[in-house]
């Protein structure tokens, strides 16, 4: 049986991926030169789109990477001479924090348990810091950190860099860019793409600080560091040859997505996430992670699951056409996971609710 992928990434295609596949198939896409003109045309409709969807402003840049991974070295490597911020509540922003400590900086830890999250208010940084790097929405966790927050971060410290990690709420979570630096994210989860694609916006004060680097004589990395891609970038190219296939198909989902409207995406996934949570609320079986509301993700609905394993409910969900993720790492075992992109519809999440509400310990 063909199952709905509600797993927290990578996840379901958006529906209109597969039609796009094979057009870039007809087209050759994957076959063109990356300094072709076919392929400027290509990089120039992804970014177009893409500011388009996100209200990106005209003097930010979007750059490509292999992954929002990727970018957590890059940010460091450019844009950090000496001390970096994190605020840690699972275990991605925890691997920010690792990188930078591996890449020789001061990294300076705040941390909550797993479940929690922050306020603004309570954290003092230095006057040290460089850089401030935010988990907007942790994905092993589920626990957002609210919008409001990160602009009162920028209000209490308008000289430090803000990079904000969005990769499990990007296209939903709606910013001003204004206020932070950079922002980044994969495409395997909200945007509905195959994964192998990260893309990067960034500020003119994040370039001026790589370029201001250079002229120090320090490092900012090799192919892919900040002046070497503005400089392709430019030219609507890359580097190196890309992930030409994953630049057509953003550009094309963004597309779609720009038809159907950011904020119908954004209300349909509020919609989602309030049938989840009340399930959450009322169900014997089941019981929100992420105690505060405020804290609790729209986008990756993680709860803890009692009377039963969690690995026998995802098989018995999976056994109905759905497939949802397990808790992570320590808590595969009590947990569960469910992904709440564009690509989900709304009778798949009531599907789903009905088929969850039928399951007994």
């Amino acid at each position: 049986m063909k199952s709905v992928f509600l797993t927290p990434g990578p996840s379901e295609l958006y529906f209109t991926t597969e039609d796009h596949i094979r057009q870039a198939m007809r087209e050759q896409v994957c076959s063109i030169s990356h300094r072709s003109k076919a392929f400027e045309g290509i990089y120039k409709k992804a970014v177009d789109e893409l500011k388009a969807l996100l209200n990106v402003p005209e003097d930010y840049h979007v750059l490509f990477t292999a992954s929002a991974t990727e970018v957590w070295e890059r940010l460091i490597q450019n844009c950090v001479d000496h001390q970096t911020c994190h605020l840690v509540n699972g275990s991605f922003s925890r691997r920010f924090y690792d990188f930078a400590n591996k890449l020789g900086r001061k990294a300076i830890l705040h941390e909550k348990p797993l479940g929690q999250g922050f306020n603004a208010d309570e954290i003092e940084l230095n006057s040290s810091t460089e850089m401030l790097c935010l988990t907007q929405n942790e994905t092993s966790t589920g626990v957002q950190l609210p919008i409001e927050d990160i602009y009162k971060f920028r209000e209490k410290n308008p000289d430090t860099l803000i990079a904000v990690d969005a990769v499990s709420s990007i296209p939903y979570v709606d910013l001003d860019y204004s206020k932070i630096d950079s922002l980044f994210f994969s495409v395997q989860k909200g945007m509905g793409l195959p994964a192998g694609l990260g893309v990067w916006i960034v500020s003119e004060r994040c370039v001026a600080k790589a370029y201001k680097r250079l002229e120090n004589g320090e490092s900012a990395g090799t192919y892919h560091s900040l002046p070497s891609l503005l400089e392709k970038a430019a030219k609507n190219q890359t580097p190196e040859t890309p992930n030409m296939l994953g630049i057509y198909l953003l550009g094309k989902v963004c597309e779609d997505m720009n038809r159907r409207g950011i904020a119908n995406i954004r209300q349909e996934t509020n919609y989602k996430a309030a049938l989840i949570n009340f399930l959450y609320n009322e169900h014997p079986l089941f019981s929100h992670f992420v105690q505060e509301e405020k804290h609790r993700s729209k986008t990756v609905l993680v709860g803890d699951v009692k009377g039963i394993a969690a690995a026998e409910l995802i098989e018995k969900v999976k056994a109905k056409g759905m497939t949802i993720g397990s808790g992570y790492g320590k808590n595969k075992a009590s947990q569960i996971r469910i992904a709440n992109f564009p690509t989900h519809s709304k009778e798949i999440f009531e599907r789903l609710v009905d088929v969850l509400n039928e399951i007994k310990a």
